[in-house]
């Protein structure tokens, strides 16, 4: 929707011919923008709070400056890339230069991060050093998404004194993030320690009984923690987008 329409839509609110819920509907579901090889959802912030995010991984450098073009003409101020390569990244900063590049969580922000403006912390926890790009990836979406992020790394049930010396810190937070390979029982070991919501993220970091993660998702799937919530395997995304989205909700 360019300005001309919007302006339009505002004009038949003041005349009355429209009424402001009819408009709203309108803004919220308006038709994306098709750039041949990619749909872009510039709508997506007014209807979720949250503006779309590019997933880097499978895109051609041209394509991802094309979609960052994009979004920055229709006014977004900050966009975020997952899963994007330090070769990709190298190749979309001729055109960005000012990008920033997370190499551990593999993500790139081109923009400003937005000052942290959500109820609380969120804790971002692993169960050990292999877990950290995956906790990265949440880590560094939930701070671009606006919320402060306190991580506690190398926590796992292997050492539980290392978790126990932190349970102020984790017991004070709003939402924690658990990311753990293995057997993944850290957010069980969490989720019966804490008031708040913990989301369990699966990592595909073990032996070969891990079987690529899928050993941990079960283990978080059958968690007997109440207040436990399962992502994807490696999801780090996913779960920095919902902790922020839970740090975010607030009950007037």
């Amino acid at each position: 929707m360019n300005k001309l329409e919007t302006l339009d839509i505002l004009k038949k609110i003041q005349a009355g011919s429209i009424t402001p819920e009819d408009a709203l509907m309108k803004f919220c579901t308006e038709p994306f923008e098709d750039l041949g090889y990619a749909k872009l959802d510039h709508h997506r912030e007014l209807r979720q709070g949250i503006p779309e995010v590019i997933y880097g991984a499978g895109k051609t450098p041209e394509q991802i400056v094309g979609i960052v073009t994009a979004m920055l003409d229709r006014g977004q101020q900050t966009v975020l890339i997952t899963r994007l390569s330090l070769e990709i990244a190298e190749t979309v900063m001729h055109d960005f230069p000012s990008m920033q590049y997370h190499r551990t969580a593999r993500v790139g922000i081109v923009g400003d991060i937005p000052k942290p403006d959500g109820i609380g912390k969120i804790v971002v926890a692993t169960g050990g050093t292999s877990d950290m790009p995956i906790a990265e990836e949440a880590a560094v979406t939930a701070e671009t998404l606006g919320n402060d992020v306190v991580r506690l790394y190398d926590v796992g049930v292997a050492g539980l004194h290392r978790l126990l010396s932190q349970l102020e810190l984790i017991m004070d937070a709003q939402v924690i993030v658990a990311v753990a390979g293995m057997e993944g029982a850290l957010p069980s070991v969490i989720g019966g320690l804490v008031d708040c919501p913990v989301i369990a993220v699966p990592a595909s970091v073990g032996y070969g009984a891990s079987f690529g993660g899928l050993s941990a998702l079960l283990t978080m799937l059958n968690s007997c923690a109440s207040g436990v919530c399962v992502v994807n395997i490696d999801n780090g995304f996913g779960a920095g987008y919902l902790a922020s989205m839970i740090n975010h909700r607030r009950i007037d």
